[in-house]
């Protein structure tokens, strides 16, 4: 990693106070299973969110606030979770919280009032949000070197194997477990992530001289603001957007505090998340590569799965067989081919590779209509397994290369932004595109439906003679109402097409912005590149020698 000329040793992150983890497979499990579990428990609460508004006796808008609540805490508490591990240390943060976290997910679905609901969803996500940050950071302050890249892969893959295999789990959980274990999951793998992390991880002192000149206010100001954004775009699509005060007023008050934020850390002695890490070219390419990859990953985690649902009207474990058998299951072939490919090739060309795979399968997606069935959606799903197998991952090895390890906890912070506060976001966004869209396009078709034209009426008499068995006064109705119905689904299937189109050009820009990515200085990510791989990165200028 690139050196600074001016340490700041109370903000440096890789290294553990308390030496590499005796019992690495340790370290690694707790990793796998903090990482694993924060992305299927948000997975989990969205795609359940329906039945979760059936199981506690929701209306639609106090289910909208009860995602939000518990998405939003976990972006409030992301950005510090690597200044809390370098001061308190990975056991005291992720220890006796796992537990809690157990503790409330055992409680959560016996509650019936709903301001305990809220209180507790919003408890449950600030300890969810703990466990992926906090587990990054095990694998550079515990692990070998050795250890690094296979550990990170683990990491990277969770985003798409939990996109891929939580509609499933969904389905197998309220058609045969129950819906409460949605939240009892966490039961279980919560204390044993605990475990892992007691056993492979070292018993480090408190860092009283990073507490003592803790930055309190910047991590209050950037983790409010990101999360009151959060909050308004996620409640935006819902409340119509500026017609909303709640809305606006979460909107400019977040990007208030974000502002502070940025003059509090130019004004503060020890700032906690330097804003001079986003001016280093590689880093700030790197950071808005990571942002469209979660804006081109939306055709994984929305467009496929939604459209299976509102025009193939599927249920989640119908749904799921697909991307679990062509989703989560190549991966495990792809994951380790992308760590041989950057072992030996420089990351840049792996990372081409992914977000060449995502265009083409958001440009297969184009071609989509109402027919399209679940065994329609098999290349598409297979190439956006691929594309997330060799793009956050080459990504992360990317930042981190040319990373100053000086200023490992701001740096940490603005990736946690991207990863989630991104995510969350583009999906918020994709709903709003996909239903202006779809009013668009049902406006549209709409207009030429006109009355009395011969078309119409002859669609309108043949549905009318269909449903006159069962009653010719309401047969006239029923027909303006089936013929309503076909032209709502093209409207959606229209505004589908938009959606893959949209990220189709996001992953063309990400391709773009990886041309613009300099070469990263010698580290202990630089491949060792031989035969056919020499070859290709000399012709390609990516060689050293």
């Amino acid at each position: 990693m690139a050196q600074s000329s001016e340490p700041d040793h109370a903000d440096r992150g890789p290294l553990s106070r308390g030496g590499i983890a005796a019992q690495p497979l340790f370290a690694v499990g707790a990793v796998l299973l903090g990482s694993f579990l924060a992305n299927f428990d948000s997975r989990l609460t969205s795609v359940g969110l329906p039945d979760l508004r059936g199981a506690f006796s929701l209306g639609f808008d106090e289910g909208a606030w009860l995602s939000t609540a518990a998405i939003g805490s976990q972006i409030f508490i992301a950005p510090s979770v690597a200044w809390l591990a370098t001061a308190f240390g990975l056991r005291r943060v992720l220890g006796i919280p796992s537990l809690v976290y157990a503790l409330i997910s055992l409680l959560i679905p016996l509650v019936r009032d709903y301001p305990a609901l809220i209180a507790l969803s919003i408890v449950h996500g600030m300890l969810l949000g703990t466990f992926v940050p906090a587990t990054l950071m095990i694998v550079f302050r515990n692990l070998p070197i050795k250890w690094w890249l296979p550990a990170i892969a683990i990491y990277s893959i969770r985003v798409g194997f939990a996109l891929d295999t939580g509609t499933s789990l969904v389905g197998f959980y309220v058609d045969h477990w129950g819906w409460q274990w949605l939240y009892w999951q966490g039961v279980v793998i919560a204390p044993l992530m605990g475990l892992m992390v007691y056993l492979g991880t070292p018993r480090e002192p408190i860092n009283r001289e990073v507490v003592r000149d803790a930055d309190w206010g910047g991590m209050l100001l950037l983790g409010t603001g990101v999360s009151m954004v959060y909050a308004g775009l996620d409640q935006g699509n819902r409340l119509d957007w500026l017609e909303s005060g709640t809305v606006m007023a979460l909107l400019i008050g977040g990007g208030v505090l974000c502002v502070g934020f940025v003059i509090n850390e130019m004004l503060v002695r020890r700032p906690w998340a330097h804003v001079t890490v986003l001016f280093s070219r590689n880093i700030g390419l790197s950071l808005v590569v990571i942002l469209l990859y979660t804006l081109t990953s939306l055709s994984n985690s929305s467009l496929v799965p939604n459209f299976l649902n509102v025009v193939a009207q599927l249920r989640p474990e119908q749904s799921g067989v697909l991307l679990v058998i062509y989703g989560a299951l190549p991966m495990f072939v792809m994951v380790p081919v992308s760590i041989f490919l950057l072992r030996h090739f420089d990351p840049r060309f792996v990372v081409t590779l992914g977000f060449s795979a995502f265009a083409a399968a958001n440009l297969l997606g184009t071609q989509l209509t109402h027919d399209w069935a679940r065994g329609d959606f098999i290349a598409i799903v297979m190439l956006q397994s691929i594309g997330q197998a060799f793009t956050l991952l080459p990504l992360i090895i990317v930042a981190l290369s040319n990373a100053d390890p000086t200023r490992a906890t701001a740096f940490a912070a603005y990736i946690q932004i991207m990863r989630l506060g991104g995510a969350e976001i583009g999906v918020a966004l994709m709903g709003t595109w996909l239903r202006v869209r779809e009013q668009v396009h049902s406006n549209y078709l709409g207009q030429h439906l006109e009355t009395g034209s011969d078309n119409v009426v002859r669609i309108l008499k043949q549905f009318a003679d269909l449903f006159a068995s069962h009653g010719a006064a309401t047969a006239p109705a029923r027909a303006v109402g089936s013929l309503s119905a076909i032209v709502q689904r093209e409207a959606n299937v229209l505004a589908y097409i938009d959606g893959f189109w949209l990220t189709f050009w996001l992953a063309i820009a990400a391709l773009g912005f990886v041309a613009l990515i300099a070469r990263a200085p010698p580290g202990p990510f630089t491949p060792a590149p031989f035969g056919v791989a020499r070859g290709l990165m000399r012709r390609f200028g990516l060689s050293r020698t």
